[in-house]
């Protein structure tokens, strides 16, 4: 326990996701947002990557509560993960609890959670802290910064945010509120760094309506659109255009159902009575006087859109009567499934419309205007980075510099170091584990480990041998000539002469188990592992996995 006020960020720091921050005081412990990464390509068979939380089980007594600023899934996506193994209050706009419960549910959690909602402006207590939610822009609707009132001084956390002047519903971002803490005084900025290598201000999400009118605008095709499912505003704006043309819109995607459903029943979204029918009911009607919403913006394996381009969809075939309209961006690492997927549409036929020059898209995170906007309003003794690669929190940090902030006062941190605040200054000698944890399929936390993510290297590169040694169960001899399969594995030009070759390192090697009178198998199957991995290398350069195996006969 420590009386000095410590920031820790877990998640969110070098990376894009997983965000996940704890602020600390004494013996209170707050918890900020508690997201997903998205796992690499070579993370083979992994489908969710989470944020370290050996900390939090190590100090499970301390957590207070858990603020989420919104509901995007590198915010909110390991929210179900952590609620299995930790007991924690959430605190959240109304908006992103209802995406919460939709995880939650899905999980068999929701009636263990406390979710306690809170609207933009509100201020309430959580252990020692008092925060207070300030309404922000961002690509969905109900996202807030946070002012936290510490013992020792405010921190203002911006979550995700831009600045939109016409922002599609909820208002502008409450700019006076911040220049008001600015006046009274700001101990620390943590400030999202997502975009900060983009000169100027982001455009208006109203940008992309105009967009889509013109591709609308006498358009003889069935139209089909997909985005990313949390985009209430994009929703909106798609509906909104589909009825001025008379079009009738149908969704297809899980997510983007759960999302629609969820903002019409809030409140948030307003759709035109006889607009929006199922999938069933759009088959029916004529081409081009329908619309299409649909998941798969990332190219996801078994997202709707690429069901479509694989003619994998049961209820809608991709043909050269379709316009697909691509209104999202790249989140890095996704460029090549979202190429194939293009691809594939474009092989059915299908127009694409793809291009960033058309305005299909706009950022949700602000710019480097808006960034030195808000560290001129908030004027901060101190100065964090979050939310971004490293090169990203290196460039905010110069803005930092730029706007007056002293360079000594600047933390360019890593998830796992320890930000303490002390008389002095800011201190950054201590850390805790903050790695990155991988789930492979429906499991728990942890599941795969180092040495399973190597052994699947292994297999993705250099393939698998396996051997099989037929024994005898009465003297422990061997019976038969070792039998050789390869899965995977490229051998040299005279593969035959390697498989001899292999065979006769794996004989050489139980003779002298004979020899030497070992008869236990795993030692056998030990030896015979590692002599054949050190031929494989020294002759082909390559190290597949080799399995030995012993049958008695």
């Amino acid at each position: 326990m420590t009386s000095k006020l410590r920031i820790i960020p877990l998640g969110g720091l070098g990376e894009i996701g997983k965000n996940m921050t704890v602020i600390e005081f004494g013996n209170d412990l707050l918890l900020i947002d508690c997201g997903m990464g998205f796992p690499d390509e070579d993370m083979y068979g992994i489908d969710v990557v989470l944020p370290d939380i050996t900390y939090l089980r190590n100090n499970a007594s301390r957590i207070r509560g858990l603020i989420i600023t919104h509901g995007h899934e590198d915010h909110i996506g390991a929210v179900p993960y952590v609620l299995k193994e930790l007991d924690i209050p959430i605190y959240t706009t109304p908006l992103t609890a209802a995406l919460i419960e939709l995880k939650l549910e899905e999980h068999d959690l929701l009636y263990n959670t406390q979710i306690f909602t809170k609207k933009a402006g509100s201020v309430f207590r959580i252990g020692c802290f008092s925060i207070e939610f300030i309404r922000v822009n961002h690509s969905i609707p109900d996202a807030v910064a946070l002012a936290i009132k510490t013992p020792v001084g405010m921190i203002v956390h911006t979550g995700d945010f831009k600045i939109d002047l016409t922002p599609i519903s909820g208002g502008m971002i409450d700019l006076v509120r911040f220049g008001e803490l600015g006046n009274e005084g700001v101990l620390a900025l943590m400030s999202d760094s997502t975009n900060v290598e983009t000169p100027g201000h982001s455009a208006s999400e109203r940008k992309v309506g105009e967009s889509f009118d013109k591709l609308f605008q006498n358009c003889d095709k069935r139209i089909i659109i997909t985005t990313f499912a949390s985009n209430v505003h994009r929703l909106q704006q798609i509906i909104n255009v589909a009825a001025k043309y008379h079009r009738k819109v149908a969704v297809t995607g899980r997510s983007m159902e759960n999302v629609l459903r969820t903002a019409m029943v809030l409140g948030y979204m307003e759709v035109p009575e006889g607009v929006l029918v199922d999938l069933e009911q759009i088959k029916s009607q004529p081409k081009n006087r329908t619309v299409i919403i649909s998941t798969g913006s990332q190219g996801e394996a078994m997202s709707a859109l690429y069901r479509m381009a694989f003619a994998e969809h049961k209820q809608i075939q991709i043909d050269s009567g379709d316009r697909v309209i691509i209104s999202a961006s790249a989140i890095p690492g996704n460029e090549n499934t979202i190429s194939r997927v293009i691809d594939e549409l474009f092989h059915k036929g299908a127009e694409v419309i793809y291009d960033r020059h058309t305005d299909l898209h706009v950022s949700g995170h602000a710019c480097q205007e808006e960034q030195k906007m808000m560290l001129a309003l908030v004027k901060p003794k101190y100065f964090i980075p979050v939310h971004g690669e490293h090169r990203m929190l290196v460039k905010h940090a110069e803005l930092g510099r730029m706007m007056g902030v002293a360079p000594k006062n600047i933390v360019i941190a890593e998830n796992g170091k320890v930000i303490e605040f002390t008389k002095k200054g800011v201190l950054c000698e201590d850390s805790v584990p903050a790695g990155a944890v991988l789930v492979d399929g429906s499991g728990g936390i942890g599941e795969v480990g180092s040495v399973v993510m190597r052994d699947r290297h292994r297999l993705a590169e250099d393939g698998m041998i396996v051997i099989v040694l037929t024994y005898s169960s009465y003297d422990h001899k061997l019976l038969a000539v070792p039998e050789i399969l390869t899965r995977g594995f490229i051998y040299v030009k005279d593969s035959e002469d390697v498989i001899e070759e292999m065979s006769r390192v794996v004989m050489e090697t139980v003779e002298s188990c004979d020899a030497q009178e070992i008869t236990d198998w795993n030692s056998i199957k030990t030896k015979v592992k590692s002599n054949l991995s050190g031929f494989l290398y020294k002759t082909t350069r390559r190290s597949p996995m080799i399995l030995p195996v012993i049958t008695e006969i």
